[in-house]
């Protein structure tokens, strides 16, 4: 891991994120740092001169990532769920979408633009509409939340297929026509992602391009199931990030922090001591079920399968979801253990505290969750 993210780099990285906050701007000189430092490449399988890096082994940089630059490790979890999406493919025997990982070692940024508005099937349906054409298809839509709309050359898209209970997956080309991003992401947190709103209009998506078909719902497509299963477990592993570093640094905070009162630091007080162990304790749970789950994640396909079937969508939404909730509730401890001086903006963990809130608002949410696993045990709800 120190290949990847030194920590002279994790030093750089952690040194310029509140600026990235302050002035609602783009993480490029992270960017560049990381592109340097081959963390762009580090799914690539190796016979394409990537790193060649297991799932489980990029969410650990992730959540090393997180801990330094929350927003920054956020917004190229994208590029990675593609990146990492199309390797898995690839060893499974699918060479169709090996031209992406030509292009991840070309430099290109592969971004993601599924999320839309009140669409909450996510995958498994869409708003945005797909016309046939001769060349392929014409996509009419909004894209919400397009993280790393500065710099993405490449655009992961899905649409329903006009008339029909069909999807379709595929990429689209930033200089395509048709397209318009919105400048237009003013947030409480992660700010340095950018994920602003993408328009299409007759956008073409060429046959060339088309990754996938699906029916409209519930599907173990592989491609569908790849970008579920990259996209739940990364995301994840920025949240661990986030809930690690707001133990670490209420840790060190309260060791400072004196009681006048007792004369002694507020590390020695019994209920601060309780209440960090109690965050320490959460996260320490979310992280070992992820590190399980990614690591389950790399063995499908081979001999030691765990054959989850249809319920690893559970458990991807699953570990998603107690990675969010338990960081979000890490870093509120930490701010309510660490005194009103974290209540002021140079504090980092109110930055941390406005980052973690978007987990809450990202797929697969407490909602949906649960409403999942309620149908997978008791069934639909009959109308």
């Amino acid at each position: 891991m120190t290949d990847i993210l030194s920590l002279q780099l994790l030093d750089t990285l952690r040194e310029r994120a509140p600026r990235y906050d302050a002035n609602n701007e783009f993480c490029f000189e992270d960017m560049e740092d990381l592109r340097a430092a081959d963390y762009l490449t580090m799914l690539v399988p190796e016979s394409f001169g990537g790193a060649g890096m297991s799932v489980a082994e990029v969410s650990r940089v992730q959540r090393t990532l997180a801990q330094a630059a929350p927003a920054t490790a956020l917004a190229f979890n994208m590029h990675q769920i593609i990146v990492g999406l199309c390797a898995r493919l690839h060893r499974a025997g699918d060479t169709t979408t090996d031209w992406v990982l030509r292009d991840a070692m070309d430099g290109h940024i592969f971004a993601f633009g599924i999320s839309e508005a009140g669409n909450d099937s996510v995958l498994f349906d869409s708003s945005t509409e797909a016309v046939p054409t001769d060349d392929g298809y014409e996509l009419t839509g909004t894209k919400i939340f397009t993280s790393l709309s500065p710099v993405w050359t490449r655009l992961v898209v899905h649409a329903r297929v006009k008339d029909s209970d069909q999807l379709v997956f595929g990429f689209i080309d930033r200089d395509s026509e048709g397209i318009e991003i919105k400048d237009d992401w003013d947030t409480l947190g992660m700010r340095a992602t950018q994920s602003c709103t993408t328009v299409l209009n007759n956008v073409l998506l060429s046959s060339d391009r088309v990754a996938t078909h699906t029916p409209v719902g519930p599907n173990d497509d592989p491609f569908v199931f790849g970008i579920f299963g990259c996209f739940e477990l990364f995301l994840g592993s920025v949240y661990n990030g986030i809930g690690e570093r707001a133990v670490s640094l209420a840790s060190e905070i309260v060791q400072k922090r004196m009681s006048r009162a007792k004369g002694a630091p507020y590390s020695k007080d019994p209920d601060i001591r309780w209440q960090i162990a109690s965050a320490a304790i959460l996260m320490d749970g979310a992280s070992l079920q992820l590190e399980k789950l990614t690591e389950d994640f790399d063995l499908v396909g081979t001999d030691r399968d765990p054959n989850y079937g249809m319920k690893w969508f559970l458990h991807f939404s699953a570990a998603k979801n107690r990675s969010a909730e338990a960081a979000k509730s890490a870093v509120d401890t930490a701010l309510r253990v660490c005194g009103g001086s974290q209540y002021y903006s140079r504090s980092e963990l109110q930055r941390l505290y406005r980052d973690v809130l978007a987990g809450i608002y990202q797929p697969s949410d407490n909602e949906s969750l649960h409403s999942a696993y309620s149908n997978a045990l008791l069934g639909p709800i009959e109308d």
